[in-house]
């Protein structure tokens, strides 16, 4: 994907950026290399990406989200061949959790718990987010 700010502009809060227009345009960034023709395949791959951008934001080591894959060598080898690609995607992704996260730290909270809200509040958010649902 590409945008007209960065990342750090997002932290920032330069860019009013969220997790609903993320998850928007990496729809419309797997819509346009793979079409909607297939909703199941559509769904499959979309997944796939936001899940690996998610692990590579959040700094979860990439051979350990690999190896919930196991199962599927295909899958497992395509990750692998698209983690290059969404590592600026990655970096939104972090910008905008990090920009969640002193958000709640200069509301006072303190930073772990911060840490912690942020995470339910993604869970929360991507549960409720039907519109990519599988």
């Amino acid at each position: 994907m590409e945008w007209e700010f960065t990342p750090e502009d997002v932290v920032k809060g330069i860019a009013d950026y969220g997790l609903a227009e993320f998850r928007r345009d990496l729809a419309e960034e797997v819509r346009q290399n793979i079409g909607d023709d297939d909703s199941e395949r559509f769904s499959r791959v979309y997944h796939l990406l936001y899940d690996l951008c998610y692990a590579l934001a959040t700094s979860k080591d990439f051979e350990a989200h690999l190896a919930a894959y196991a199962y599927d060598p295909p899958t497992v080898q395509f990750l692998r061949e698209l983690k290059p690609m969404m590592e600026d995607n990655a970096a939104m992704l972090g910008a905008i959790l990090q920009r969640q996260i002193m958000d709640r730290v200069a509301a006072g909270m303190p930073l772990e718990s911060a840490i912690n809200d942020v995470a339910e509040w993604h869970k929360q958010s991507v549960q409720n987010d039907l519109t990519f649902a599988s």
